[in-house]
């Protein structure tokens, strides 16, 4: 079974079987029928021959999980996903990302999808004017205004007191949203299949009102930041595969390219309903 799947504008195609297709209902709002290029075609397949054969490059540990980046002798890219000290699943994909298998090995068949689609998507369109963002974002008065920071910051937790008190917004991812530069320079914030612990998965763009870092503090303050901090407020929370020339090139670009086009805060606050409003009164567009 094949099904096509667009993402911030991006189309991919996946190959798998019905059953897991079964697993993957939150990508059903990006589903499409239009005959469009892709950026890559994914085969999902079972495994019971556990790979080895790899060179490891880098890897990146998170609660209860991490991935090793690596490549085989043919310097195709390869991407182990563990669950624990299990191994669940692997992608070897070309050297373009344009083409890659994804190979089931354990029983974690969501962990696994989600996980290789992931990066697999943010490799492929880094050259391509777009940043997967760790990030919390939501929509008021038609622009998308995202909350960046280190994990236990509270972007969730700040996304929600927007939520709650200021009428009119709403949640559009609260994890892993997308950015992409157009043609015309204009930057825009997209949903994703991904989002997080909060089930958000909402095909839905807007342009890039603003981007805020969370810093907790015992008060309410923001003040805006520019230049060389500015871009480092981006590139902290837009990671990928930086050893990968072109890949480092495309991020740096639209990296640089955002720090200068958008506007960016600092916002050191309390969990609370006057930090909500606090930003929101600094940093909404109001035309």
């Amino acid at each position: 079974m094949e099904k096509s799947y667009l993402v911030a504008e991006h189309c991919f195609t996946i190959q798998a079987p019905e059953t897991v297709f079964e697993c993957m209902s939150q990508y059903e709002p990006f589903l499409t029928e239009e005959a469009l290029p892709k950026v890559f075609k994914l085969s999902i397949c079972q495994t019971s021959v556990k790979f080895e054969d790899f060179t490891e490059d880098y890897r990146q540990v998170d609660k209860g999980f991490f991935i090793v980046f690596g490549h085989t002798k043919e310097r195709e890219h390869v991407f182990l996903f563990y669950l624990g000290d299990q191994i669940e699943s692997w992608i070897i994909c070309s050297e373009d990302f344009s083409l890659g298998t994804l190979y089931l090995f354990g029983k974690a068949t969501k962990f696994s999808v989600n996980n290789g689609l992931m990066a697999l998507f943010a490799f492929a369109t880094a050259p391509l004017n777009t940043l997967f963002f760790h990030s919390a974002v939501i929509s008021y008065k038609g622009r998308g205004y995202m909350f960046l920071g280190k994990s236990g910051t509270g972007k969730s937790t700040h996304a929600r007191l927007w939520l709650q008190h200021i009428k009119g917004t709403e949640l559009v991812n609260d994890d892993n949203p997308v950015v992409r530069i157009n043609d015309e320079g204009e930057v825009f914030v997209y949903g994703s299949p991904w989002s997080g612990k909060t089930p958000c998965y909402r095909n839905v763009n807007y342009p890039l009102g603003g981007i805020v870092k969370l810093r907790q503090s015992p008060y309410n303050k923001i003040q805006r930041v520019k230049g060389i901090d500015a871009y480092m407020v981006i590139r902290r929370s837009a990671a990928s595969m930086r050893w990968i020339k072109t890949i480092a090139d495309g991020l740096h670009a639209s990296e640089n390219h955002i720090a200068k086009a958008t506007p960016i805060w600092l916002l050191e606050c309390l969990p609370d309903e006057a930090a909500a409003r606090l930003c929101q009164s600094e940093i909404a567009y109001e035309g």
